[in-house]
């Protein structure tokens, strides 16, 4: 590496101070960021009325699941973590739909383009039994306004039958931790 050029890296990763004369002190700012929003309680209005393409063909739409306890997991074929953890969902949702109306729905949003999620799911073995909708990239705008500012996939959010968000999880999740979840909240 340049040795002029690594100052200003450094620099630039926030290690050294900008200037030459700067002392570490000057160089951190005093100033305070404002926090972010808190997350909200329940989905924008506007969510209830989304309709997602469904990799198979036809339409998800979110209206059809309003009133039950929903688990919604925004995923993409990219995210080895995402990868890792749909068998998971994937058995949770099977004993879920086991117990009929009282289980929870599993819903799978696919931040990514549909080609390789059709690629990606027609080799997934054993095959996903939740239903899969396509959100392309305004999925991350839809995770950032259901409470994932920084767009983490993994990211998995729990919707109670009166519509708020009451549960929330950035990165993986299991399928222990998914099943004490349905019994302390259900």
């Amino acid at each position: 590496m340049n040795l002029r050029r690594r100052p200003l890296l450094m620099a630039s990763l926030g290690a050294l101070p900008l200037a030459a004369n700067a002392t570490p002190q000057a160089a951190t700012s005093t100033a305070t960021s404002p926090s972010p929003p808190p997350p909200p309680e329940k989905p924008p209005a506007a969510f209830w009325t989304s309709r997602f393409p469904r990799p198979e063909g036809g339409e998800l739409a979110m209206a059809d699941f309003k009133g039950r306890w929903l688990l919604i997991n925004f995923w993409a074929t990219w995210c080895a973590p995402c990868i890792k953890e749909l068998p998971d969902l994937n058995s949770f949702h099977q004993a879920q739909a086991a117990r009929g109306k009282v289980g929870w729905t599993v819903l799978g949003l696919a931040v990514d383009s549909p080609t390789p999620v059709r690629q990606f799911l027609a080799r997934f073995k054993p095959p996903l039994q939740f239903p899969i909708g396509l959100t392309g990239l305004s999925g991350a705008e839809l995770g950032r306004q259901l409470g994932n500012p920084g767009g983490q996939l993994p990211y998995s959010l729990v919707i109670d039958p009166r519509g708020k968000i009451v549960w929330r999880r950035r990165g993986v999740t299991h399928r222990e931790e998914l099943d004490t979840l349905a019994k302390t909240l259900a």
